[in-house]
């Protein structure tokens, strides 16, 4: 039968994600619109973002951070088109956005000393591989294969290369060893739930020192720089960002921050996260037709939950097949107001994607969990009727 109890937020997507709990339209009504974000009042608010999401992630005291154009895609390539050249560099490739920043490497910087070390969605990369004489650029969540570094542990402390990490996925859900990395990018649009366009690039002292002592062979677009006269631009680690950013997206951050403060900050955003996904495997470990993307534990990401259909009606259909299939279940999801936007990425196997960071409720996971049996049932029944 249909469930009598619906999630009070449907909001499971990987990106957008959900608003935090209580937001609306109105906690933005102070938002600087039709101001310079030059003005004294607009350089304190981009100021004020960099400030709390320092204190909230525990990012030393002598690590940059800074604010720049084209959310993740644009804070992650910025610091590839930057930093990288004087070394080799490895690239990790367990998910498909790893793997576009691989095509960057090889295809677009033209790197011949880029090693790509590759691994099939659910699974990681043999880590021990990574050669501390190298540059490093990798995902610490894969967002599309459901999958996470375990920890920091393999990248080494005495490394001569520099470590750039797309956390955008991992950054206010998941632990991370900043001693470990040298150049970490997010978005706003993800873990916290903010509106989208803007990225954030936090650089260590070395990756600063790279800046200063390295020219690219290619040409960098006004939107990538962050020197000046051979010196790193200090501005632009102060709020005074390369392009103009929206003064409605910066107040809509900046609640989102404050949000996670008043939690408790990153110890509570890390164990919301911990609990959806708990609520969501309670779940699986119960039901026979579904299973998780990364068979190993150890690596299953805590936000970006990533699942395979396991029934072996489902198994034998084709490939499209299978993924009209998923589009059906997720689009039956939508129409009865349960669960927007988990079908897998188009990259990815055919599956379901969910969302189980911070901003969500354990609640509405629970809920959603009953929702997906009848509508798993629902398809199946037609299935076997038209048969």
């Amino acid at each position: 039968m249909k469930p009598s109890h619906r999630p009070a937020r449907a909001h499971f997507s990987s990106g957008p994600c959900a608003k935090r709990p209580g937001w609306s339209l109105d906690k933005l009504r102070h938002a600087l619109t039709g101001r310079s974000h030059r003005s004294p009042a607009g350089k304190a608010r981009l100021k004020e973002v960099l400030d709390r999401s320092r204190g909230i992630l525990g990012v030393p005291d002598d690590y940059r951070i800074a604010i720049v154009p084209a959310s993740d895609t644009g804070a992650i390539e910025l610091a590839m088109w930057t930093l990288l050249g004087p070394r080799p560099v490895d690239m990790l490739a367990f998910d498909s956005f790893g793997r576009a920043w691989v095509a960057d490497a090889l295809q677009q910087l033209n790197l011949d000393q880029a090693r790509v070390l590759e691994a099939a969605y659910g699974s990681l990369p043999d880590l021990g591989q990574v050669d501390p004489a190298h540059d490093l650029v990798f995902t610490w969540n894969g967002t599309t294969s459901g999958v996470a570094v375990p920890n920091g542990h393999w990248i080494a402390a005495d490394r001569e290369g520099l470590t750039l990490c797309d956390a955008t996925s991992a950054v206010f859900a998941m632990a991370l060893p900043w001693d470990k990395l040298d150049a970490v990018t997010w978005s706003w649009q993800k873990v916290l739930g903010g509106e989208a366009q803007h990225g954030m690039l936090v650089l260590s002292p070395r990756a600063i020192a790279r800046l200063e002592s390295h020219t690219p062979a290619w040409p960098l677009p006004k939107l990538f720089r962050l020197t000046k006269n051979g010196r790193v631009n200090q501005a632009i680690f102060r709020g005074e960002t390369i392009n103009t950013p929206s003064m409605l997206c910066v107040e809509d951050a900046i609640d989102g921050l404050k949000w996670a403060e008043s939690i408790g900050g990153l110890p509570t955003l890390i164990a919301r996260a911990e609990t959806n996904s708990a609520a969501l495997a309670r779940w699986v470990e119960n039901t026979s037709w579904i299973d998780f993307l990364a068979a190993d534990v150890e690596i299953r990401s805590t936000t970006s939950v990533c699942l395979k259909v396991v029934d072996p009606w489902f198994t034998a259909l084709s490939e499209p097949a299978q993924r009209a299939t998923v589009r059906a279940l997720a689009e039956l999801l939508e129409a009865e107001m349960v669960a927007f936007d988990i079908a897998g990425h188009r990259d990815a196997p055919p599956g379901l994607r969910i969302w189980c960071g911070g901003t969500v409720e354990t609640a509405d996971v629970e809920s959603l969990t009953a929702w997906l049996d009848w509508a798993y049932d629902q398809l199946q029944a037609r299935e076997t009727a038209a048969a």
